[in-house]
């Protein structure tokens, strides 16, 4: 065989097969499409497929997915434009898959009519052997670059979501350090912090929330405090209640939290701002800072608030004694509908109580 006429795949591997490009023939003849198919092989195309029935032609398609279709036109009952237009719901918009057309019609008007239903070339029968084989070579070429190409974009974007990624954990680490220093005077273990977002996210399952959800809500409950860093130290460690000037400035971290978080394009941080804004917001409407009221105050936030409070009771800081689990649960049902919202209160309730069978 002339080196003109050998498949050109130096270049780097593209296609599925690692015997090289599949090319199925679809061709009633079996004469004519048995001989095409040996000269192919003796050129070194080594997987060609012959298919004789033009009905069935879409299952041959779906099994073999050739890199190249070669496709007779004048076939009995279901001709080659038949053919294609059956194909049309197989072939992905943004594949590039190479037909050439075979037939005895060398009508200007046939070849018009081949190219408007998607042939790229034609070769005329009986094909002579040379330039059939060129044709072939040539459109197996471009199918391989554009294969490249799409692997290459593939990679591309999977690099680019693999950087956003790590870009979103660095941020969200440096954010959940500054959590920690906002929370130090309190707790400089973080795990206040820690316990809430994991409390809030067995709380999140326990409302039927689809797993993806109740993994982002862990992750933003750990920032629900992260306005904190702006409040001043003589406050948040006084060991005494605050005073009422004292208080107008801690319900000040709310919206330092908010503005921190403003303004990201990543869902967990869009969700840790809701979280910081509104986590003191009351059921009744009676929090802060915008007094909303009832389902006005995002999901998420309603759900930390619960996990935040029973936390805070149950655990010892400068200022208080620790409650029991009992007592601190008792004090979030007695506010379910002021509070907390009743239906997420029901939910922790029935979660503790398994909580308390499964320990027993």
């Amino acid at each position: 065989m002339h080196p003109a006429l050998q498949p050109e795949l130096r270049c780097p591997p593209a296609f599925a097969d690692p015997d090289g490009p599949r090319i199925l023939i679809i061709d009633d003849e079996t004469i004519v499409a048995d001989v095409l198919a040996r000269t192919l092989r003796r050129a070194g195309y080594a997987c060609v497929e012959v298919h004789a029935d033009p009905w069935t032609a879409a299952d041959a398609y779906g099994r073999v997915r050739p890199d190249l279709l070669i496709l007779d036109l004048h076939m009995p009952g279901l001709d080659g434009f038949g053919v294609l237009e059956r194909l049309r719901a197989e072939i992905p918009e943004d594949t590039f898959l190479p037909i050439i057309v075979l037939t005895a019609d060398d009508e200007p008007a046939t070849r018009r009519r081949a190219l408007a239903a998607g042939a790229a070339d034609f070769v005329v029968k009986p094909f002579e052997e040379i330039e059939t084989l060129l044709r072939i070579r040539n459109l197996i070429t471009t199918r391989s670059l554009h294969l490249q190409e799409r692997l290459q974009t593939q990679e591309l974007e999977r690099r680019i979501q693999e950087r956003t990624h790590e870009l979103q954990e660095a941020q969200l680490e440096i954010l959940e350090r500054l959590a920690l220093a906002a929370e130090y005077h309190d707790d400089a273990t973080g795990e206040h912090t820690r316990r809430v977002a994991d409390e809030a996210a067995r709380l999140a399952r326990e409302l039927g929330r689809p797993e993806p959800e109740v993994e982002l809500i862990r992750r933003a409950a750990l920032l629900h405090d992260v306005g904190k860093i702006g409040i001043p130290e003589v406050i948040q460690s006084k060991q005494g209640p605050l005073t009422a000037e004292e208080f107008l400035v801690m319900k000040r971290h709310t919206l330092i939290g908010e503005r921190i978080l403003a303004g990201s394009q990543f869902p967990v941080l869009q969700m840790a701002r809701d979280i910081a804004v509104a986590h003191h917001e009351r059921w009744d409407g009676s929090g802060y800072p915008h007094g909303l009221r009832g389902e006005e105050i995002p999901l998420a936030a309603r759900i930390v608030a619960v996990a935040d409070v029973y936390d805070a009771l149950t655990h010892e800081r400068p200022y208080k004694a620790a409650w029991t689990p009992a007592a601190a649960l008792e004090e979030i049902r007695r506010t379910a509908g002021q509070h907390f919202d009743p239906a997420i209160v029901e939910a922790f309730l029935r979660l503790h109580g398994e909580r308390e069978r499964s320990a027993a």
